[in-house]
């Protein structure tokens, strides 16, 4: 008798990672823009994140006709990496069909950049991410969530909670957001980069 070495056979094909930190206190700050956007993808796609696996809250959906995991890592964001690269080797997805969504200090609440791949840019959680899977070839949507006023510290200013304007305009941000997701998961990120890059 011999035993077969199990294979994965979910075929999920993409994951989507939102970087944020976990507990309720963080839920409305700058830092989690990651997570209040895969929140709306779930809302779009009707999936509750109530799963608890590769050190996240995720679930599947189909996006543009391919099998997606949608997570939200719980490690807190400076250790986002160790989800996502669970998550990645356990499904044997490469980091061009990684799409992760975070905050960027660098664009005003309202603005997005989509970017095919790159550096850190100075981001905790994506540092984390490229420094554990070895790989800088991560598509992502940087969502915009304003300049640091002069007189504030920056990890203050990230975990600041968004005014109730500026909320309005980023639920905007963050529609669109999902249109991207969908427009990269098919094959077109470069519609997506004409489309919303500010």
């Amino acid at each position: 008798m011999f035993f077969r070495k199990k294979e994965n056979l979910s075929g999920v094909e993409y994951i989507v990672a939102g970087l944020g930190n976990p507990d309720r206190k963080y839920e409305n700050t700058r830092h989690n823009a990651g997570f209040i956007t895969v929140d709306a993808l779930a809302d779009k796609y009707d999936i509750r994140l109530d799963r608890i696996k590769y050190k996240s809250l995720c679930n599947t959906c189909v996006i543009a006709e391919k099998k997606v995991l949608v997570m939200k890592p719980s490690t807190y964001m400076n250790n986002s990496g160790q989800a996502i690269v669970e998550a990645m080797n356990f499904f044997k997805v490469p980091p061009e069909k990684v799409i992760v969504i975070f905050d960027d200090i660098s664009l005003d609440v309202g603005k997005m950049r989509i970017r095919r791949k790159g550096s850190d840019g100075g981001h905790n959680g994506m540092k984390n991410i490229i420094y554990l899977s070895g790989s800088d070839q991560f598509p992502r949507i940087k969502i915009g969530v304003g300049h640091k006023p002069e007189q504030w510290d920056l990890a203050d200013w990230v975990l600041s909670n968004f005014t109730s304007s500026e909320r309005k305009v980023l639920d905007e941000t963050v529609q669109n957001a999902c249109h991207a997701v969908e427009y990269i998961i098919s094959g077109n990120i470069d519609k997506a980069m004409n489309l919303y890059n500010s």
